[in-house]
C-alpha cells in the first residue's frame, strides 16, 4: 500500500526523505540502477550540501575516472561517507539478498548477485538502504541468503554498516546494539498497523512521528533535477515528468 501525499509523486517523496541523509563536506556515492538515491543526492547538492563531494555514476557527469573501480578503493581506504543499497529481501537484522529466492542449491529465483555490495556494507562509513515497495515478501524476518551482511561480530572491525531503511511506507533506523530496525517516523497518512500488516517482521516502538514532507520549494527543486535524469535514466524522467503532468 502506497502512502499518498498531495503535492509530490511517491518517488520525489522518497527522493527527498533520502537527501535528509547527505550531509555537508561528506563524500557520497550512488551506484547504478538507482534514479531515486541520485534524484535525492542531486537535491542535497542544490540546497543543504553545496560542499560535499559526489561520486554520481549515473548521472552521466562524476568526478571518478575509473567508474566503480575507483568507488570500491575509496571505500576501502576510508573514503567514502555514504552509499545507498537495495535488496530482494532486507530482514529484520538489515541483511540483505541479492542472489537467490529460496534455497541456494535450489532456487525458486536465481538474481543477480551482489555486485559488491557486501564489501560497500563493510566499508562504507554509512549505508542508508532503500526499497520502491514496502511487503512482506521483501521485508522479512530472515534473508533466505545473506549476500551482504549487517553486522559481522565474528570480525574485530568493520568500518560501517546499515543506518537508516527507507520505504514507501516509513523510515526505520538500525540500532546497532540490539543488532536489528526500528521504527523511526510513519510516511502521511500511513498508520501503525497498515505498516505493520506490509511487514515481516515486527515494528516496534507503536508510536513514532510523522515524517517530514516536502514543501513545495523542495518539490520544486527536486524537479529542477529531471534533466540531469534523463541523461542516464530517459525512462524514469519520462515517468517522473508524466506523474507530475
Amino acid at each position: 500500500m502506497p502512502f499518498a501525499f498531495p503535492g509530490c509523486t511517491a518517488d520525489e517523496f522518497l527522493a527527498f526523505r533520502i537527501s535528509h541523509e547527505v550531509r555537508d563536506l561528506e563524500r557520497t556515492a550512488v551506484g547504478t540502477l538507482s534514479p531515486v538515491p541520485l534524484l535525492g543526492v542531486l537535491h542535497a547538492q542544490a540546497s543543504h550540501a553545496r560542499n560535499g563531494k559526489y561520486l554520481l555514476l549515473g548521472a552521466g557527469e562524476t568526478p571518478v575516472t575509473d567508474g566503480s573501480k575507483e568507488l570500491f578503493d575509496l571505500a576501502q581506504r576510508g573514503k567514502l561517507d555514504l552509499f545507498f543499497l537495495s535488496g530482494a529481501q532486507i530482514d529484520r537484522k538489515g541483511n540483505i539478498n541479492l542472489t537467490c529466492i529460496g534455497p541456494y542449491d535450489a532456487p525458486k529465483v536465481r538474481l543477480p548477485g551482489g555486485a559488491g555490495s557486501a564489501m560497500l556494507y563493510y566499508m562504507t562509513k554509512r549505508v542508508v538502504l532503500f526499497t520502491l515497495s514496502h511487503s512482506p515478501r521483501l521485508l522479512v524476518e530472515k534473508c533466505d541468503f545473506i549476500t551482504s551482511a549487517a553486522s559481522t561480530p565474528q570480525y574485530p572491525w568493520r568500518r560501517g554498516g546499515p543506518t537508516r531503511l527507507i520505504t514507501p511506507l516509513c523510515t526505520m533506523e538500525y540500532d546497532p546494539q540490539a543488532g536489528e530496525w526500528r521504527l523511526l517516523s510513519l510516511h502521511p497518512g500511513v498508520t501503525f498497523e497498515e505498516a505493520q500488516k506490509e511487514t515481516g517482521f515486527p515494528l516496534t516502538p507503536n508510536t513514532v512521528p510523522v515524517t517530514e514532507a516536502p514543501s513545495p520549494d523542495d518539490v520544486a527543486l527536486l524537479r529542477a533535477q529531471i534533466p540531469v535524469l534523463r541523461n542516464n535514466y530517459p525512462v524514469f524522467a519520462e515517468h517522473l515528468e508524466r506523474k507530475i503532468g
